[in-house]
């Protein structure tokens, strides 16, 4: 536990209150669920006609369980997971209400402001990308899948690329982010390391992070 970590859960009772679980399980968990819906009708393994159907996974397990992972997160003062979930739950949520709108009003719309929504996300995923080198190899990775999915998303609006590019990044990042969560949990319930997540690519003098 860090310093900041220690005074969130400072108290003045006698027995000690504990520290919040890691959250970061749910979140990756929920990343993997919606990037794997998403890529399913990317890639042609699911029904155009039902495209409706992935608005639920999107919603919930994608933008709702980051959001609850980010929520706690900051409760722990892990500034990185906590920004890095709510902002990514934030973005499916997005989505999940652009699909609606696409959808169920029947009208045909110039997704063009869309593209550009994604470029602006992508700008500051980036650098996340760049502040999970300091962290391990598996969370690294997850964000540069999930910055190529993005990017080639903004390629397929704008100019008409391959939409199936996108679901072969989307399918990465979930692939990486199941990993990712697998390694925590049974890292963590077995009390040493099990699923190597890898080593930090990139270490300033003097940072201090999770």
């Amino acid at each position: 536990m860090t310093q900041g970590d220690k005074a969130v859960f400072q108290s003045t009772e006698t027995t000690p209150r504990p520290s919040a679980a890691d959250p970061a399980v749910l979140g990756l968990t929920g990343l993997a669920v919606a990037a794997l819906v998403l890529a399913s009708g990317d890639l042609g393994l699911a029904s155009a006609a039902a495209k409706s159907l992935m608005i639920p996974w999107t919603l919930m397990m994608g933008a709702t369980a980051q959001l609850i992972a980010g929520l706690v997160d900051f409760k722990r003062n892990n500034l990185f997971g906590a920004t890095a979930f709510t902002t990514y739950s934030l973005l499916l949520y997005s989505v999940s209400l652009t699909l609606f709108i696409t959808i169920y009003t029947g009208a045909k719309f110039d997704i063009t402001h869309y593209a550009y929504g994604l470029i602006g996300f992508l700008v500051f995923s980036l650098f996340l990308t760049a502040g999970s080198a300091m962290t391990n190899e598996t969370l690294f990775a997850i964000l540069v899948f999930i910055d190529l999915a993005l990017f080639t998303l903004v390629l397929n609006i704008m100019a008409k690329t391959p939409k199936e590019i996108v679901g072969a990044f989307l399918i990465l990042a979930a692939a990486s982010s199941f990993y990712g969560a697998a390694g925590i949990l049974i890292n963590t319930m077995s009390g040493r390391t099990v699923v190597p997540p890898g080593k930090a690519l990139w270490q300033p003098t003097g940072a201090a992070h999770r």
